[in-house]
């Protein structure tokens, strides 16, 4: 890899940044087993449901995937449903609810490998965005201190507000590209999700960088990475970049 190809690094959060995936895994598993369990339905919600059927979707779109898994149909209901609405927008604000309360709790410390190729590519001077499905995206950075490296910042909230589809589709991507007036083919995606690395495919930006926290690597090959690593430190390393 050879960053002179590249002008803009656009990078997920959850997972890739931070390690607040754990976080979001641990508050998606409290929602849907509380409500499984309420409902009388044996089957438990597993961490292969949520790399099967929540990782890096929008909330409400995680919820709805899950469900149908389970052959649950629930009423859509809308944003400002209340955390005990049985509705696929109740059970995404009771999610995110619980997501709150575990990181107000506990914080958040990004990966150290993470930080090293971010500050490495400021003081290369790469442009560089998150883009997450995250609607705390902002409130996750700012907790974890790297807020001051990202001038566009992507997330479920301005997607929602703006009408951008979700990952797999390019669109949240292609945006954040077009914030940083760099074209696609010059901007790399850094993602640990299916649906990520997915939409960094049909978007056809310069380089798709998987990054493995546990989904695996022939899968995120499968789902659209070009390369795949274990920690972001690796290509601080290989590509000579330094802070």
């Amino acid at each position: 890899m050879d960053w002179n190809d590249y002008d803009a690094a656009l990078f997920d959060l959850d997972g890739v940044i931070t390690p607040t995936a754990e976080v979001h895994m641990r508050a998606w598993d409290k929602m849907f087993n509380d409500f499984l369990r309420d409902r009388g339905v044996d089957e438990p919600y597993t961490d292969a449901d949520y790399f099967t059927y929540v990782d890096g979707k929008p909330r409400y779109d995680g919820v709805r995937s899950f469900l149908a898994s389970r052959d649950i149909t629930l009423p859509e209901g809308d944003a400002s449903d209340p955390v005990s609405a049985e509705t696929v927008s109740g059970l995404g604000n009771r999610k995110n609810d619980d997501f709150e309360q575990i990181l107000a709790e506990e914080g958040v410390t990004p990966y150290p490998g993470s930080v090293a190729l971010v500050e490495a590519l400021a003081t290369r001077g790469t442009k560089m965005a998150i883009v997450s499905s995250s609607r705390n995206a902002a409130a996750v950075l700012t907790a974890a201190g790297m807020i001051e490296h990202f001038p566009v910042i992507v997330s479920g909230k301005e997607a929602g507000e703006r009408g951008l589809a979700g990952k797999p589709a390019p669109d949240t991507f292609l945006d954040a590209a077009a914030q940083l007036g760099v074209p696609k083919e010059r901007a790399v995606v850094f993602e640990d999700a299916l649906s990520g690395v997915a939409a960094g495919r049909a978007g056809d930006f310069g380089l798709v960088v998987g990054v493995d926290r546990g989904v695996g690597e022939d899968a995120l090959i499968a789902n659209g990475a070009d390369v795949v690593v274990d920690d972001l430190a690796q290509l601080v390393e290989e590509t000579g970049v330094t802070a």
